[in-house]
């Protein structure tokens, strides 16, 4: 009678690299969509800047309203328009002294994302 070895048999080994295999694809895969995450967050990030600096840059507006448009060199693509405010509006203000604003800053080619932000502003003839 042979003594048994001490040690695991060859389908003890595979079964354990097989498990193996899986739980680092499954790793890899993780860490892959945490950097892809990361990445699509930065963008949002900067989107959400760009636009919080348009409407700042237009915190006083033409009261005929404006509609400009651009792209910054990191394929960000920006648009500014602005409109009178609908309804009653307070004897003392003239016409178009309140200005809806709409800012959207867009980017992506096969998806797009964008960023809108919305405000109200002053509207003054330019001086």
């Amino acid at each position: 009678m042979r003594p048994h070895s001490q040690g695991f048999s060859l389908i003890e080994m595979l079964v354990a690299i097989t498990i193996l295999a899986f739980s680092l694809a499954a790793l890899y895969q993780a860490a892959g969509g945490a950097t892809r995450n990361v990445r699509v967050d930065e963008k949002y990030s900067f989107a959400y800047l760009l636009a919080e600096s348009l409407l700042a840059d237009h915190a006083i507006v033409d009261p005929q309203g404006i509609n400009k448009h651009g792209e910054t060199s990191g394929k960000f693509r920006w648009q500014v328009k602005t409109s009178a405010v609908e309804g009653e509006q307070p004897s003392a203000l003239a016409e178009g002294a309140l200005q809806n604003i709409l800012v959207t800053v867009s980017w992506g080619e096969e998806r797009e994302r964008k960023v809108e932000l919305y405000s109200v502003v002053a509207g003054r003839e330019p001086k």
